[in-house]
């Protein structure tokens, strides 16, 4: 596995096609952009030469939604050389990918969903992270899912579950902060006290980003503002960790950008305060 380009550090918001001009015309100071890789996959037209103009000014995140890594299936090999296709073209400084399943003999459900966090799993997940890797030829991040259920032949925690498997493969982790918030507040444990099973030097970025209030849980949504309890738990992990690349992540309901630049700009604050007491 290499590495394309030197590590990143600060924060991104990601590139959606409504900001696409005010992001080119202004030029904000920003760590990165980060891009859904499936949106992408085509050889040309006007999305690949967006990304392409955004590379040219910013270091590029692909962050994928549809490998499906923990699917029954066998591995997507046709999605897995769409990916690798773009990966060679845009060279980019982060690869990263859910880890959930997506669909079942051949059927795919659009939607990102939970599975038993078993030695079983974790065997499957460890092979097929390794042939990611192999195939696109560096290491990649993956995520910590929100969900709604779980899994009662759960073996361990999702935590302990995404240490093991980076100890196994040599991956990353992306921690979304925020997913790890909507579970805590849906199952009931203390988040603060997974981040102590994840080791900083596997995290690779993290992930901020708002959910809604219902009833009986909470919804990740990606379509408001961080909340007060997550930007409590973002300045936990980088007192524990250290500063990591962060991504503000709002994808429904797109406000105008310059309240994503306004906190991106929290974000750094936060990281850049930790610094300051370590």
């Amino acid at each position: 596995m290499t590495d394309i380009v030197q590590p990143l550090s600060g924060t991104g918001i990601g590139l959606r096609q409504p900001h696409y001009r005010e992001v080119f015309e202004r030029r904000p100071e920003l760590a990165f952009l980060e891009v859904h890789s499936e949106n992408f996959f085509l050889d040309g037209g006007a999305s690949m030469h967006a990304l392409e103009r955004a590379r040219a000014a910013y270091p590029i995140s692909l962050h994928g939604v549809g490998l499906s890594l923990a699917s029954a299936d066998a591995l997507a090999g046709e999605h897995l050389a769409k990916l690798k296709r773009l990966v060679d073209r845009v060279e980019p400084a982060l690869v990263s990918e859910h880890l959930c399943w997506g669909g079942v003999g051949g059927v795919h459900f659009n939607d990102l969903l939970p599975f038993p966090y078993t030695g079983e799993a974790l065997a499957l997940l460890a092979d097929r992270i390794d042939r990611v890797q192999a195939t696109l030829r560096r290491r990649i991040l993956v995520e910590n899912l929100s969900a709604y259920v779980e899994c009662r032949h759960s073996a361990m925690t999702e935590t302990a579950f995404l240490a093991e498997l980076a100890r196994r493969t040599g991956c990353g982790l992306l921690l979304d902060v925020n997913n790890l918030y909507v579970n805590a507040i849906n199952f009931g444990f203390d988040p603060a006290a997974r981040l102590g099973e994840l080791a900083g030097d596997s995290i690779g970025q993290m992930h901020l980003a708002g959910h809604a209030v219902v009833d009986d849980c909470l919804i990740d949504t990606h379509g408001s503002l961080v909340c007060d309890p997550v930007w409590s738990l973002y300045e936990e992990a980088c007192r524990r960790f250290g500063p990591k690349p962060t991504l503000i992540e709002w994808d429904t309901d797109l406000p105008a950008l310059d309240v994503l630049l306004s906190q991106a700009a929290q974000a750094d604050a936060i990281a850049r305060r930790e610094v300051a007491h370590a």
